[in-house]
């Protein structure tokens, strides 16, 4: 038998004992050993929840117990979660994360613990929730030279976004109603500025390279500055807009990533992804390309994903699963050196200057519309459009890249 302990008895940390309990036989049938619940950490209690006799308020007693294998930490956060997290490694114990946080800030310190240890770091559900993507980075791909990593990696922007463009709605108006649903937190700003997303593709940067990718580093825009105008003129051009993360190997030491809204053709792929779903799309050099769609959020799924790492650090107990993710840091482009073409939302007056600022570029006209216009720019250099920019002033209403 072997035993687990559950960090933070939050939403993830009780569906992760949910799941282990309620599929109890195909897990350890899987497993290849059975697995038990052994200890909930948690501060709070929990009087009437039918494992409340599993809960101790104490890390130590989880720490110090030789029996407990393998860690879930689902507490969330940096503080509590490092403190815990290194412990349980030094202690031999694996740790099997949802805790997007920890691993994009110390992923390589948490690996190399793990490696000095005899024990693992595992992390499926941090990036795509109940979307496998980690373990087939790592395993199914390895034959790969993994190129660039595109990703609606979010699904609150992805709900906003999805409605706003169906039902003509403001962004805060779709934001409020997001909050209502469960689906948006009451301070969203990591959502909606990018800041999760951000994350989440620092994590898939890194596992692509073998070398740290800083997610500070990592160019973020969200999707505050979106109206409904903008997919008037989208769905005019056949295009849909979404919040991607984005990251493209330029060559062994240099990433080229952002996060930023995009204006997606409609046969982009990503561009039917809608609602709360997430999808992830990974090129390969050999293989081309390949998406990965789900859930990337959700008590169940996410606790599904930390099940399936549970499962993996059993059958692997004693042994290293090989992780390539390297202290080293990766240099991340500047941002003024990326390419786009851009969609420039711009007051009706603007029309002659635009063309003479941005030659080779197409106007579009709304039927209806005095007040606004919008342009799609040839490729160019960010920071040559941000001087362009500058000389519009106040002409310029709103710009997304395209995609």
């Amino acid at each position: 038998m072997v035993k687990v302990a559950v960090f933070g008895y939050g939403t993830v940390g009780s569906g992760v004992v949910e799941v282990i309990e309620k599929n109890k036989e195909q897990v350890s049938k899987k497993a290849g050993e059975e697995i038990e619940v052994a200890y909930i950490l948690d501060l709070r209690e929990f009087p009437g929840d039918p494992y409340e006799a599993k809960v101790v308020h104490d890390v130590n007693v989880i720490l110090e117990d030789p029996e407990v294998k393998i860690v879930c930490e689902t507490m969330g956060g940096t503080t509590f979660a490092y403190n815990y997290t290194k412990a349980a490694l030094e202690k031999g114990k694996s740790v099997c994360t949802s805790n997007k946080e920890m691993v994009a800030k110390f992923g390589p310190e948490m690996l190399k613990l793990a490696r000095e240890h005899g024990c693992n770091y595992l992390f499926e559900a941090s990036v795509g929730g109940g979307i496998p993507i980690i373990r087939p980075l790592n395993d199914c791909l390895t034959a790969e030279k993994v190129e660039a990593i595109t990703g609606i990696l979010n699904g609150t922007t992805n709900y906003i976004l999805t409605k706003m463009e169906r039902e003509g709605a403001d962004f805060d108006k779709v934001l409020a109603r997001a909050q209502e649903k469960g689906y948006a937190e009451r301070n969203p700003e990591a959502d909606v500025e990018g800041y999760d997303a951000c994350r989440k593709i620092a994590i898939l940067s890194s596992l692509m390279m073998g070398k740290n990718v800083d997610f500070e580093k990592i160019p973020t825009e969200g999707i505050t500055k979106i109206v409904p105008e903008d997919f008037d003129y989208a769905k005019a051009a056949g295009r849909t807009i979404k919040l991607l993360a984005r990251a493209k190997v330029i060559d062994d030491n240099t990433l080229e990533a952002m996060v930023s809204p995009v204006m997606l053709d409609k046969e982009n792929p990503l561009a039917m992804v809608s609602m709360v779903f997430n999808a992830i799309l990974v090129k390969g050099n050999m293989l081309g390309e390949a998406m990965f769609y789900g859930k990337g959020a959700g008590k169940l799924a996410t606790a599904s994903a930390v099940v399936g790492d549970v499962i993996d650090c059993v059958r692997h107990l004693g042994k290293e699963i090989p992780c390539f993710w390297d202290a080293e840091e990766a240099t991340i482009l500047d941002a003024g050196k990326h390419s786009y073409a851009y969609y420039i939302r711009a007051k009706k007056s603007a029309k002659e200057v635009l063309g003479a600022v941005l030659p080779g570029g197409e106007i579009m006209e709304l039927p209806g519309r005095d007040e606004d216009l919008a342009y799609f720019t040839q490729p160019m250099k960010q920071d040559a459009f941000e001087k362009v920019l500058e000389g519009l002033g106040d002409l310029v209403l709103g710009t997304i890249r395209l995609g």
